[in-house]
């Protein structure tokens, strides 16, 4: 048995590291060692079982006299090895390692140093202010970090997260205060994201953050009475003052900060105090072009950017295939691109899963239309059975106090066509808003006469084939709806034990999670034999028809052919022998009840027993005696339960693990009931549809998904569409009753006397053919039932084109292009649409279906409105305050008692509201997401990241409209004219790696691809590199080479907004309409405008890149030395040692780059073999070319010796512990290998930086 010696203290930080370490071991795949989970021990070892002195804890002993490891890194590790790698490989595990580093050697001294001041626990030498500000310094990093990640490493908790979260636990609940907190936001965020989940919860309950109240004495312990201080020391201290509220002044302003690459962002505070004050307000008619014609606004605005254009796009038909050419059906050696849209409920409005499918499905669609193809996305919606006819049930109740059985069919539906009219077209206009760019003059409704028409032909033409058919079988029903409801309509609620869950109905609250035993009394037996079974639904019992025991159990073998006694109905039941049942579980003996059971049923057919309903539609019990006839279902429970009790029969209850199957829609429980339904046969259609995708006909992507279509196919159901409801289509279905002494009446399960039709006359003349009589001897009555809605939605991809007539659209664009949708509706909807269009046209309804991930909170949560992280895509677009989330819930169907709750979730995920982010932001952000695998945990605060993106391409722009001038014309091509500065031919090269890279992402579904290679090039190339070298150019005397440089700077603007357009199209339209055109007839919208193509940018140039990763690799060498120094304000001069004659040329070719990119003084470089200047500090550039940079005359060497020597002493202290652990007997032996692996690199990580501080010591030295 191992153990894990662990630290009782609630602040042991180290030792709650390791039991959260233990949690997440045992949640995975185990400890390292493969063996048992450790037993915890909360007291350091007996130091008669250790080899050597009592180890710091944690510690784990890995059985007596094995393996010692102690150290909260060593142990984390060891316990939790699936945390050092995420998801993502070696590099992940590097990242890993990084951050655990950057936690033990700079998170936890700061955390520890900041804290204990607060306890009063510092000793006379120790400053608070200080050791706040070197927290402050330790919590930059992760600040940084952090704004983009939503962890440290991947996209779920790692050791990283682990070792960095426990060393800042004495900081937050000590120290950082509400104002603290608000200044660290990103970190915050992180922290709790991190607290909330199970494993560190299940060690570290609720994490109290400090309010600011100290709840214990602040008075410090016994001080020895401290030395007068020197001058020199008052003076340090007085610059240590200094710059600490330096320091807490940058803090603030640095509450809201851009992605990475913004210089000089305007602090977010400023825009949410004055939201929408850039507004568009000049007059322009809906549907005209917007006037671009004015300045433009001083910073990026999205209320300003989305005005206009989309109106202005739909006037002009861009949007349409038709657009540019005579007809749809004219040849396109482009080729054809047709999506159709999964549609979205009539009801619904838009959460971030529609604005996440929109964004994917946009962007593919303007790509496609901007590479000249015929390009439809049709639009439609769902009339959404039961949701639809919820909504209006309640509408009517609450109105005008009426049912709608009190209505009748008829007027009821008039209501909900008059609600469809009035509330129906919300969704379309929140699409719009998204920017989708759907050609809406095909929209469809699937109630539409044109979709009616389709719907009635597939049921006919299925009914006649023999696909569909009539049967009784189990079914789930909602008692609440009064109707059979579909498996996606079936939510499953995991209970551990016993629950009391509200039901519909009931006014008490019901127990499920409990599993009652009682006694069937053997019949015939002389020693009052009896049989013991177990059930969770004790109400079904007066509907059991058998007991079932298995065929192998030697327990019952004496019992077969014989029964038991029913205690209140006048049947015995036999006791058969089925192998389904587990020996194993319980008493080995089952109860059976066909008729509310699916396993029971299937037991009932292979033993031909009855199956016996005793539930009607409402859930009220049949088929009994009294006194349990007519009661609800949950009264029934307890009736049965006190009748057992009563006889004798009750043999006890136990908790029992279950899930209980709820309805979404009514939140009932669901009740599997026996019931005639209508049924598609899948069987066949499952193995074509399976056989498409293993012929490669059909692609599935991911692939990872294709097993999962493979598994179902192989094991389908026949499909029950039938619907107990009036919204939807009515099933074109007869019952036959024939006036003829000649032909016996027919029964509702009997299909024989079932006939379809496209109307009724056509269905009267089946039934007198198929009876031998004349037609006016035949009456129909027409099923009330309707249609799932899922069947109707399975014609789509052909029924908007206008199957089963022919058309140009038919022909034109069936079969689609494209299948794009969530992975959770694969077989609900997508399945069926292979299905029905492989049967009922003879060809796959689309060749390619791509299955995106579900959108879940930031801590990996499922979206729920009782949790309150529900997002909707228009709050992220224009903002919302604490108190507007508050107040869409208490608008929404919430149940009163859950909307205090999710208010405490809003409050928790977004105390200042959600802040304006735009149209583009939101998009751009979702297609970046996708990255992630099956499951998105959308941050809001990376779509921020995103909307200050968007604001560097307007700054970018405005500067380049600058630059380029008034008269500026741009040449007739892109091509460079050979007379470009080296600058120029890299930035156009690593355009063209941004058109290849955008193509092919593109093209394999890779958005996320996409998104980083344009983010890349328009952040780090062209505004981080190119602009800034282009500012002494456009200033400079050389006029050829300034108007080489525009003519480059057009292009990278030209063709960086066509690459972008596809996920931003409002900012790059804005943005676009202001560049002059090539020429004249060139397209009006950018969205028609050719998508860049690596044929049109033939510019890859390794010489210029290679030359410019010299600038760069300098530059980077020369900021960081900069920084090390403080040398912020100051431009020093830069000397380059290089090797060679070759490095020597290359580098002064790049020293103006980097004089302007390092922000240097001069930029020299030195003659092989000539001295360095005196008073440098050296960095490495690249094995061939190293820096010196003055700092003579700049910096107080004695101040920064004073820095160096304390750092230099913390680094020896921090090598010799390594050294020390690794010279541990046994250590090559005892200590894993992936720990050995940590403690060199980060041994060799210390010894590089104490390297580099004596060199730093020595150059102060000869300054002195």
């Amino acid at each position: 048995m191992s153990i894990l010696y662990v630290s009782p203290h609630p602040d042991a930080f180290p030792s709650l590291r390791a039991l959260i370490a233990a949690r997440y071991g045992e949640a995975g795949e185990g400890p390292g060692w493969g063996g048992a989970h450790p037993r915890i021990c909360l007291q350091p070892p007996p130091t008669s079982r250790t080899p050597f002195p009592p180890p710091r804890l944690p510690a784990l002993e890995q059985g007596p006299g094995g393996l010692w490891v102690w150290g909260a890194t060593a142990v984390s590790q060891l316990l939790w090895p699936a945390g050092l790698g995420g998801s993502g490989g070696s590099r992940a595990a590097v990242l890993v390692q990084q951050w655990v580093s950057y936690a033990d050697t700079e998170l936890i001294p700061a955390a520890c140093g900041a804290t204990l001041p607060a306890l009063g626990l510092r000793s006379p030498a120790q400053d608070p202010q200080a050791a706040l500000g070197a927290l402050g310094r330790a919590l930059s990093p992760l600040e940084e970090w952090l704004r983009l990640h939503t962890y440290l490493a991947g996209e779920a908790p790692t050791l990283a997260d682990l070792a960095a979260v426990t060393a800042l636990l004495l900081p937050f609940r000590y120290v950082l205060d509400p104002s603290a907190r608000q200044i660290w936001g990103n970190v915050t965020r992180w922290f709790l994201t991190c607290i909330q989940q199970p494993e560190f919860r299940a060690v570290l309950g609720e994490v109290v953050l400090y309010s600011g109240a100290r709840p214990f004495s602040q008075q410090p312990g016994p001080e020895v009475a401290a030395p007068p201080k020197t001058a020199a020391q008052l003076k340090k201290e007085a610059k240590k003052r200094e710059k600490l509220e330096k320091f807490q002044q940058k803090q603030k302003m640095q509450q809201q900060q851009p992605p990475p690459g913004e210089k000089k962002p305007k602090p977010e505070k400023k825009e949410k105090r004055d939201p929408g004050v850039i507004t568009y307000d000049l007059p322009t008619p809906p549907g005209e072009k917007k006037d671009v014609s004015g300045t433009m606004p001083d910073s990026y605005s999205p209320q300003y950017v989305e005005a206009a254009w989309y109106l202005w796009w739909e006037q002009q038909g861009f949007f349409k295939p038709e657009y540019g050419r005579p007809s749809v059906s004219t040849p396109n050696p482009r080729g054809v691109f047709m999506m159709c849209i999964p549609p979205p409920n009539v009801t619904g409005s838009l959460h971030l899963g529609h604005a996440l499918t929109n964004a994917i499905q946009d962007s593919l669609t303007r790509w496609h239309r901007m590479r000249g193809e015929t390009t439809l996305w049709n639009p439609g919606c769902d009339h959404a059975g039961i949701a639809t006819q919820v909504v209006v049930e309640k509408k009517l109740w609450r109105e005008r106090g009426l049912s709608r059985h009190q209505l009748g069919r008829e007027a009821f539906l008039q209501e909900v066509w008059k609600w469809k009219e009035e509330k129906g077209d919300r969704i379309y206009h929140q699409l719009k808003k998204l920017g989708s760019s759907l050609d809406w003059d095909r929209a469809c409704f699937t109630m539409d006469p044109k979709l009616c028409e389709a719907v009635t032909e597939a049921f006919v033409r299925l009914h006649e084939e023999g696909v569909i058919y009539r049967s009784t079988r189990l079914v789930n029903w909602s008692c609440t709806l009064n109707s059979a409801i579909s498996d996606i309509e079936v939510d499953k609620k995991e209970l551990t034990g016993r629950t009391l869950l509200p039901v519909p109905g009931y006014k008490e609250k019901v127990e499920f999670g409990v599993l009652v035993s009682f006694a069937y009394k053997v019949q015939g037996s002389d020693s009052d034999e009896e049989v013991v079974v177990a059930t969770t639904r004790i109400e079904t019992m007066l509907g059991d028809v058998a007991v079932a025991v298995h065929p192998e159990d030697s327990r019952y073998q004496h019992l077969k052919g014989k029964s038991v006694r029913h205690p209140f109905l006048s049947r015995s039941l036999p006791i058969v022998f089925d192998d389904f049942v587990d020996m194993a579980f319980g008493t080995g003996a089952v109860k059976i009840t066909p008729a509310h059971d699916q396993n029971d049923y299937e037991v009932g057919q292979r033993h031909g027993l009855e199956a016996i309903s005793i539930m009607d539609s409402r859930g009220a019990l049949v088929n009994v005696p009294p006194p349990f006839l007519g009661l609800p279902r949950f009264e029934a429970r307890k009736a049965v339960l006190a009748a057992l009790k009563e006889q004798g029969l009750f043999r006890g209850v136990q908790d029992n693990p279950m899930v209980v199957p709820l309805c979404n829609r009514s939140k009932d429980v669901v009740e599997p009931l026996l019931r005639p339904q209508w049924y598609v046969r899948c069987g066949e259609m499952a193995q074509a549809a399976s056989a498409a995708v293993t012929r490669g006909d059909l692609r599935i992507l991911p692939e990872a998904h294709q097993r999962t279509w493979h598994a179902w196919m192989d094991n389908i159901r026949d499909w029950c569409i039938s619907r107990q409801l009036w919204w939807g289509h009515r099933i074109p279905a007869y019952f036959v009753t024939v006036h003829d002494p000649a032909v016996p009446p027919g029964e509702d399960p009997d299909g024989r006397y079932w006939v379809s039709g496209r109307s009724e006359a056509e269905a009267r003349e089946k039934a007198a053919k198929e009876f031998g009589v004349t037609p006016d001897k035949i009456s129909l009555q027409q099923d009330e039932d309707v249609l799932d809605t899922w069947f109707s939605s399975g014609l789509f991809p052909f029924s908007i084109l206008g199957w089963p007539n022919q058309s140009e659209d038919l022909s034109v664009f069936y079969p689609g292009t494209l299948l794009e949708t969530g992975h959770d509706i694969l077989f609900f909807w997508v399945a069926r649409m292979v299905m029905l269009g492989l049967k009922l046209t003879g060809r796959l309804p689309f060749r390619e279906v791509y299955l995106h991930a579900i959108v879940r909170d930031a801590h990996g949560r499922k979206m729920s409105k009782s949790l309150g992280n529900v997002i909707d895509p228009l709050d992220v677009i224009h903002g919302v305050s604490l108190q507007g989330l508050h107040e869409q819930l208490l608008n929404s169907n919430l149940d009163p008692s859950e909307v205090e709750k999710a208010k405490e979730g809003q409050k928790a995920d977004f105390p200042a509201g959600i802040p304006e982010c735009g149209t583009d932001a939101l998009r751009f952000g979702l297609c970046a997401y996708t990255s992630q695998g099956r499951d998105i945990n959308l941050d809001v605060n990376r779509i921020l990241g995103y909307r200050h993106f968007c604001n560097k391409l307007w700054n970018a722009t405005k500067f380049a409209l600058r630059g380029l001038g008034k008269d500026f014309v741009p040449s007739p091509t892109s091509q460079p004219g050979g007379h470009e500065s080296l600058v120029d031919r890299w930035i156009l090269s690593r355009l063209a790696e941004a058109v290849k890279l955008s193509n092919h992402g593109f093209q394999t579904y890779d958005f996320p691809a996409v998104t980083t290679s344009q983010y890349s090039f328009w952040l780090y190339e062209l505004c981080d590199v190119y602009l800034e070298c282009l500012k002494p150019v456009l200033n400079g005397e050389d006029q050829a080479a300034a108007e080489c440089a525009r003519q480059t700077l057009y292009t990278c603007l030209d063709v960086g907004l066509r690459l972008l357009s596809p996920f931003m199209p409002f900012v790059t339209e804005e943005l676009f309409q202001r560049l002059p055109r090539r020429a004249p007839q060139a397209p009006p919208s950018l969205c028609v405008t050719p998508y860049p193509e690596p044929s049109e940018c033939p510019w890859k140039d390794p010489e210029a890149e290679a030359a410019l990763e010299l600038a760069l690799s300098i530059t980077r060498a020369v900021r960081s030395l900069r920084a090390d120094y403080n040398l912020t304000r100051i431009r020093p001069d830069c000397f380059l040692e290089v090797a060679d004659e070759a490095t020597g040329t290359l580098a002064s070719a790049v020293a103006g780059y980097v004089q302007a990119l390092a922000s240097a003084g001069v930029v020299a470089v030195l003659a092989p073999g000539a001295p360095t200047p005196q008073g440098c500090a050296v960095a490495l550039a690249s094995d061939r070319c190293s820096i010196h940079l003055q700092l003579q005359g700049l910096v107080d060497p004695a101040r920064e010796l004073g820095k160096l020597q304390a750092k230099r002493g913390e680094a020896q202290r921090q090598a010799q512990r390594l050294q020390e652990r690794r010279a541990t007997p046994g250590y090559s032996v005892k200590v894993p290998l992936e720990v050995q692996e940590a403690d060199e690199a980060k041994l060799q990580q210390t010894e590089a930086e104490l390297r580099k501080v004596d060199e730093a010591i020595t150059l102060f030295q000869k300054m002195l």
